[in-house]
């Protein structure tokens, strides 16, 4: 029989479709295959198509703008908000309106356009959180901002518009509305019980295991009680940590050792799917604090938002999370 479930973060219920309930094999999903077409202007020799480099990695006494680099932080050549500008937030009758300000970066992973974040070996996988910590903090110096979000589109079919592997950051001037529901609800909760809930949610799932799919020494992976999508999977510190850009190296080098592992999981259980993840950490000017726990949700794209999700709210997921972290779980990374 069909489940309802209610995320204990964000109040949101999803149904979960036992009914339904589909296997890796049973989801028809576009295998991400990286053809190389054309000339793409995030390859090695090609530096003089993007905005000049904010920051690089790799290639010591290297000139800016040139090959030799591991990791290319640019800005997006079609950036969703502009960086120049007053805010000029105003009322408009009952409604509200500001400029449209904030930064659009795209960061390059790697040079070799054939390589993915599932392939690249670890330290280079670790340069690219490096890249994503530093420019947010860089970016928190700026009054403006009140978010910033990192977040990946990997495949045409999650919004990718060039193949070559990158991720993108944006500073925004508001929080947006789920991040502030998630921090609301975990700040009313940390009110009752004196406890953070991520905490609490990482325990129980370590304890009880049938969703938890790998664990190491500062992170933990594991399907959501009521995930929006199948294969929907959350990666999380172990400890408490309100921001990720705080984080020592230890931490950062455990995340990028999880986040390869379970993006190794999910090309072996699913087959190359494409896949959409996003880093939600605290708000700026609230990033210490005891109720709220950045974390990393990753979500391959299998099924489609239609009519009832729209008129709703609500998600319906084929798979019940115990069995895609099975399924996760038993997969070779």
């Amino acid at each position: 029989m069909p489940e309802l479930r209610k995320d204990p973060i964000t109040q949101r219920w999803v149904i979960i479709s036992t009914d339904r309930a589909k296997r890796p094999s049973d989801f028809s999903t576009s295998r991400v295959e990286i053809r190389g077409n054309g000339i793409c202007p995030f390859c090695y020799g090609n530096e003089s198509k993007t905005p000049p480099e904010i920051i690089a990695y790799g290639g010591n006494g290297r000139a800016p703008n040139t090959p030799g680099w591991n990791v290319r932080v640019v800005p997006n050549k079609f950036p969703a908000l502009g960086i120049e500008g007053s805010l000029d937030r105003q009322g408009v009758g009952l409604f509200d309106r500001m400029n449209g300000i904030g930064a659009h970066e795209v960061i390059i992973e790697t040079p070799d356009h054939q390589s993915t974040l599932a392939t690249l070996p670890h330290d280079r996988f670790e340069q690219v959180l490096w890249a994503y910590r530093d420019r947010m903090n860089d970016l928190k110096n700026d009054h403006r901002f009140r978010y910033i979000l990192v977040f990946k589109n990997h495949g045409e079919a999650a919004g990718a518009s060039i193949e070559h592997t990158h991720s993108q950051l944006i500073a925004l001037a508001i929080v947006p509305k789920q991040v502030s529901e998630e921090e609301e609800n975990a700040r009313r909760y940390f009110s009752q019980k004196e406890r953070c809930i991520f905490c609490d949610i990482v325990r129980q799932e370590c304890a009880e295991g049938s969703r938890l799919v790998a664990e190491n020494e500062h992170c933990v992976a594991l399907a959501p009680y009521a995930p929006r999508f199948p294969f929907e999977t959350w990666v999380l510190p172990k400890q408490h940590g309100s921001a990720f850009e705080n984080e020592p190296a230890a931490v950062v080098s455990s995340l990028a050792d999880m986040m390869r592992n379970m993006l190794r999981r999910l090309d072996s259980v699913l087959d190359h799917p494409p896949y959409n993840y996003v880093l939600h950490t605290s708000p700026v000017g609230e990033e210490r604090n005891d109720h709220y726990h950045w974390h990393i949700e990753m979500m391959p794209t299998l099924t489609k938002v239609a009519g009832f999700e729209w008129g709703t709210g609500f998600y319906i997921n084929p798979t019940p999370p115990e069995e895609s972290a099975r399924f996760l779980r038993e997969a070779e990374s």
